[in-house]
């Protein structure tokens, strides 16, 4: 790797299938895509969390990194009297092959305000009433300014960390360029992010928004400049819970460029009954979407904001027309369960991704297993023992039967539906 100027680069990885003139196109394209999720799945036993971190190291410090200038949205440069916009370059570039890590990591980040890791009990931070009906009636609600700048930095601390050290689990996400980085359940594996879901008040702002007594992470993501942006979407990797079990966040640590980036959301959508639970993409001119298509809210957040959704909120994310981000979006986001949720084994539909842990719950059962820690209203330490002993990995056998109940074609469909919401803009 190398470090030039305030860039970070690094060569990209390039996946090709070489000497398949002879298959057709649709082929291909389905070989390419089950790679995909088998690379997506990826978490061996041989790579479960171990006591201590193997793998490369960025020769630029994270640490520093962080610290540094950084690249503002719209960046332009004055020549003469004209204005012109800063030649592109990415900030990210991804990482060798050779580079990633395995096992647990610890970028031994201290807590903001003096709080004491795996001691101290969570912040709180109170929405009010109009927000929590905001958030019931629309879908989706804006909370700003819920973490201060220690809190902020602290994230992207952690964040450079994890870019300039990246996990095996972002390979696949990272390998497709569907991010520059981005890692499913990366509390797992680095300590920095669980730290910060236990003693930050995320927890308290979701159990108010839920209206609920008890907060469990389901399923989180680090996301670092989404290149191809997304199309009309709902979420289905939620982690094995049904929607009206979870609650959706994104925690930000950037403002929102002035042309892309800012997420928008179809108002009161999360009630359509037209769009199939299990279905990733949305066709917003589908029959039984007419009352939410044009009924549009966008939202411009910056560093410490909050986005709180319902997980069939329909919204999009258009990235930058030519996949270039030249300043950073760091997001922390994902699913978390309300008190109460029932585990739902979803084998053979795309809902599986998120749950790909070999913990021992049954469908039907309680959801309460170290692989899906409470936060609020307090942590468990013997919940955050069997993270950092590693106990809390995936798992090669539920890996194979999970993902093996895709095979069939009505499962195969409902998948695809995720590769339809790829792309830089949409309407």
């Amino acid at each position: 790797s190398h470090f030039r100027g305030n860039v970070l680069t690094r060569p990209r990885i390039l996946f090709k299938l070489s000497h398949a003139h002879f298959l057709s196109l649709a082929f291909q394209k389905m070989i390419m895509r089950l790679a995909f999720v088998v690379l997506l799945a990826a978490g061996l036993d041989a790579f479960a969390p171990n006591a201590v971190s193997v793998g490369g190291k960025r020769r630029c410090s994270a640490i520093v990194q962080s610290t540094l200038t950084e690249t503002k949205p719209d960046t332009e440069v004055k020549t003469g009297t004209t204005s012109q916009t800063a030649s592109k370059q990415k900030v990210v570039e991804a990482p060798d092959l050779w580079e990633y890590n395995f096992g647990l990591q610890d970028p031994g980040l201290a807590l903001p305000h003096g709080l004491e890791a795996r001691v101290s009990p969570p912040q709180t931070f109170s929405i009010t009433e109009e927000q929590i009906r905001t958030m019931e009636e629309d879908g989706v609600v804006h909370i700003k300014g819920v973490f201060d700048e220690e809190w902020v930095d602290y994230l992207k601390k952690a964040t450079a960390y994890q870019v300039d050290t990246p996990h095996f689990w972002a390979f696949a996400g990272t390998a497709s360029k569907l991010y520059d980085y981005i890692q499913r359940n990366v509390w797992q594996t680095n300590k920095a992010f669980a730290n910060f879901y236990y003693h930050s008040a995320m927890g308290d702002v979701l159990r108010q928004a839920g209206r609920t007594d008890e907060i469990r992470v389901s399923t989180d993501l680090l996301m670092v400049n989404p290149n191809k942006g997304f199309k009309w979407h709902q979420d289905n990797q939620n982690g094995p819970i049904t929607p009206e079990e979870g609650i959706r966040f994104w925690i930000t640590m950037d403002e929102t460029p002035k042309d892309y980036g800012a997420p928008v959301y179809l108002k009161g959508s999360h009630r359509n009954t037209a769009v199939d639970p299990q279905a990733v993409f949305v066709d917003i001119d589908q029959p039984g979407l007419e009352d939410y298509k044009d009924d549009r809210l966008e939202f411009r957040t910056k560093p410490g904001d909050m986005l709180v959704w319902h997980p069939k909120t329909i919204h999009k994310i258009d990235g930058p027309s030519d996949g270039v981000w030249t300043s950073y979006r760091r997001v922390l986001g994902g699913t978390v369960a309300k008190g109460g949720t029932k585990y739902h084994d979803k084998r053979g539909t795309g809902g599986v991704l998120s749950d790909l842990g070999r913990h021992g719950m049954e469908d039907g059962g309680d959801l309460k297993s170290a692989f899906f820690p409470i936060v609020y209203p307090r942590f468990d330490k013997n919940e955050a023992k069997q993270r950092d002993n590693g106990h809390v990995a995936r798992s090669f056998v539920d890996i194979v039967s999970k993902i093996g109940g895709m095979a069939t074609t009505a499962s195969g469909q409902k998948f695809r539906s995720f590769f339809q919401v790829l792309g830089s803009k949409a309407d």
